[in-house]
Parts: structure tokens; sequence; C-alpha cells
């Protein structure tokens, strides 16, 4: 259910940009539907190389890790907690954001020597950033979770718990990556294989967008909500 609860976070919206390289070129809709979800394979390689690992730290480190406290937030000052969600946010913020700016050609490409060896090497780092979401996730569903494997005291219920938190996370976007192939994945390769543009801009938007909103929400959202830093802009509606 945590998993499930997380799966249309901004670093899974961003999964979406990379759906015209993965519908493919197969004719039948069967072939382009199972071949969609070889890379999601892959993504879900990354995912669980994170939380296999945080899991195991979690049930051997225990309470004493940030993520545990309960403390109240405290204006102008940042807890553990909220440091270690700041922290990990903003670096997979920003992280998509670069992403995003080579896909438009403005950055290096830092998968460029590693994509030749290995094509598959972007789509894992993408399921290390989604995993990377359990590492600063601080939502009550999931503190509970956490609080659970903590308190076990057992690296590898932590490590078990986690990882099923992650198939519950990859669970809808398999399912929506299946019926997208299988219905609608012809037009779609074709329209984004028409233009050799098209498809860089749209992994690129998704990135951007994703990786901005990411660090604004989490970084300097919070910073003013704990008057560290003077405004953040609300809509009037959330107010």
């Amino acid at each position: 259910v945590s998993g499930l609860a997380g799966t249309f976070t901004a670093c899974n919206i961003a999964v979406f940009g990379s759906v015209a390289p993965m519908l493919g070129s197969v004719n039948s809709r069967a072939g382009r539907a199972v071949r969609a979800l070889q890379p999601l394979g892959w993504l879900f390689l990354g995912m669980a190389a994170v939380s296999v690992t945080y899991g195991a730290v979690v049930g051997l480190v225990g309470t004493s890790m940030p993520q545990f406290s309960q403390a109240q937030p405290v204006a102008g000052e940042l807890s553990g907690r909220t440091v270690q969600s700041m922290v990990t946010f903003g670096v997979i913020g920003l992280a998509m954001f670069w992403l995003g700016l080579s896909a438009l050609g403005y950055t290096r490409d830092p998968f460029a020597k590693a994509s030749r060896r290995f094509p598959q090497a972007q789509t894992v780092f993408m399921g290390v950033l989604v995993g990377g979401f359990l590492v600063g996730r601080p939502y009550p569903l999931f503190r509970q979770l956490f609080r659970d494997a903590a308190q076990s005291g057992n690296p590898l219920y932590g490590a078990s718990a986690f990882l099923l938190q992650s198939i519950g996370n990859v669970l809808v976007i398999a399912v929506v990556f299946f019926l997208l192939a299988y219905f609608a994945g012809g037009r779609a390769a074709a329209w984004m294989t028409a233009d050799p543009g098209r498809m860089a801009a749209v992994t690129a938007v998704t990135l951007i967008v994703a990786g901005v909103f990411t660090f604004l929400y989490w970084d300097v959202r919070i910073l003013a909500r704990r008057e560290v830093i003077p405004w953040y802009p609300i809509a009037p509606w959330a107010a």
C-alpha cells in the first residue's frame, strides 16, 4: 500500500519521458507490450538496489536514524529528518534537471560512454533516483513502514519490506506502460520517430519539469515553511 501510494511522484512521472524508446517498432501489439516492459525490469533493478540496501541499513541501525524521529518542526530550525529529506530530494531534483538539459544537448551526457557498452545505464540510474525517494520520503504511511523495519532490528526483514514497497511503487507504472504499448504503441512510436528532435524534447521536458518541481518543493519550500528564508510562492487555494 505504501508503494502504491507513492506511485505518482515527480520522479515516477519523469520515467514516462522514456515511453517512446520503450515502445519500440515491433509490429504486433503483444510484441510491443512485452518489449515495453523490458526496460522497466532495468528500472526496477536500480530501484531494488537502493531499497534493499537502505532497508538493510534501517534494520541494522534502527531507531537512531534521523527518519525515526517524531520531533515536531520548530520555526527557524531544521531537524535531522528534514535535512535528510532535503538533501535526498535536492540531489534527485538536480540530477533530473541535468539529465533533461543533456537530452537537449546543453550539458554533457553523463552516460554517453557507458551507454555504448551498456545501453540500459540511464534507465537503471532512473531506477536509482526513484528508489532514492525511500531515503527522503517523510509521509506518515511510509514512516510507519520505516519505523516497523527499524524496530525489528533485522536487516533481512528491513531489506525485504523495502523491496516489497518498491514492487508496489512500480506496479501501476508497469500496467500503464503495458496498456499504452498495446493500444497506442505503434502510433506513438511513429509520431516520435517522425522528427529526430521530438523524442529528445519529450524526454527533456519531463525531466526538467520534474527536476525543478522536486528541488523547489522539497528544498526551497521547506526552507520557507521553517522560516529559514522569508518567502515561497503558494497558490491561494493551498494557503
